[in-house]
C-alpha cells in the first residue's frame, strides 16, 4: 500500500450515481494520482453522495446543494492534501 491520504466517494445505489462517482474518482486519479495512496467508492443509499479524504468531509451533496464539479472537488481536495500545489488550468 502507498502512503498518502485515502479518498472516498460514498454514492447511493438506489439513484445509480455510480457512474458519476466513478467518473469522479478517475479524475482526482488522473490529477493526484501518484500523491494518493486510494481512492475507494464506498456504496450507500439514502440519496448520498459525499467525498472525504482521510474522514475529512470536502462535499456533501446536502450540505452543500447538488453535485460538485471536477475542478471544485480538485481545489477541494488539493486545500487538504497539497495547499501550495498549482493545479494549472483548474486554478484559471
Amino acid at each position: 500500500m502507498r502512503d498518502g491520504p485515502r479518498v472516498e466517494i460514498h454514492y447511493c445505489t438506489g439513484c445509480n450515481w455510480l457512474l458519476r462517482a466513478g467518473w469522479m474518482a478517475q479524475e482526482l486519479l488522473q490529477t493526484f494520482g501518484a500523491d494518493l495512496a486510494e481512492v475507494a467508492l464506498v456504496s450507500g443509499h439514502g440519496g448520498i453522495y459525499r467525498i472525504a479524504v482521510d474522514g475529512q468531509v470536502i462535499w456533501d451533496r446536502k450540505a452543500d446543494g447538488g453535485f460538485p464539479g471536477a475542478a471544485e472537488i480538485k481545489q477541494r481536495l488539493r486545500d487538504v492534501i497539497a495547499p501550495g500545489r498549482d493545479l494549472g488550468h483548474v486554478d484559471r
